[in-house]
């Protein structure tokens, strides 16, 4: 059973009266702050439906949808409940707050700052650079990584929840997992279980760069 909230059916209401009151013109412009028709496309769009599809599910013409979702027309509020219940969500989905800002965080080259792997290891086997910043409810991490010469990874071992992404960018980079090295050369990358112990040592002739990206567990 759909079911409507009280803010959503505050806000209906709000607007059936300022139709009575001032017309279709004050609707269409307190509506466009929501992009009612632009949430509907992202909708459909994630879910890989096509305007005629999506017209079979709901029993209204692919013309009607595609002006719904251009903004030319207004939703009824039995149409968007049909529309709603086909991708299975509530009425507040085509209401939330559309002016929340997205994650976009920018870290300029200039403003990175370059760390050892600890500050109380007189060798690091690998110095890195934060390509991210810290964003609350941001699981990944990416970062540039510099792995010295090493002739041996012994000391170096760690481990840490989640799964880990490796490309080399240039030069020779040894990773031990599982009691096994694996050699890689520049444009080679790896994917792995981050929570099995591993450890890097750079090789070649003079080590190696890489982009590193970390991602917690799945729950």
């Amino acid at each position: 059973m759909l079911m409507m909230t009280c803010g959503i059916y505050s806000v209906w209401l709000n607007l059936k009266l300022l139709m009575q009151e001032t017309g279709p013109e004050t609707i269409q412009r307190a509506l466009s702050s929501y992009e009612i028709g632009r949430k509907l496309r992202l909708l459909r769009l994630r879910k890989k439906i096509a305007l005629v599809d999506l017209g079979k599910h709901t029993g209204l013409s692919p013309s009607l949808l595609s002006q719904l979702e251009n903004g030319k027309m207004i939703p009824t509020l039995p149409t968007l409940a049909r529309i709603a219940m086909v991708f299975d969500v509530g009425l507040e989905h085509f209401f939330g707050d559309s002016s929340a800002r997205k994650l976009f965080s920018v870290v300029r080259g200039a403003e990175r700052m370059r760390f050892p792997e600890r500050a109380d290891i007189p060798v690091p086997s690998y110095f890195f650079e934060c390509l991210t910043i810290a964003t609350h409810g941001k699981g990944l991490q990416a970062y540039l990584a510099e792995f010295p010469l090493r002739p041996s990874a012994e000391g170096t071992e760690h481990f840490h929840d989640g799964s880990e992404f490796i490309f080399v960018l240039e030069g020779s980079l040894t990773i031990r997992f599982q009691s096994e090295d694996h050699e890689l050369e520049s444009g080679d990358s790896v994917l792995m279980d981050s929570s099995e112990p591993h450890s890097y040592r750079g090789t070649g002739k003079k080590g190696a760069r890489a982009i590193v990206v970390t991602a917690p567990p799945r729950l």
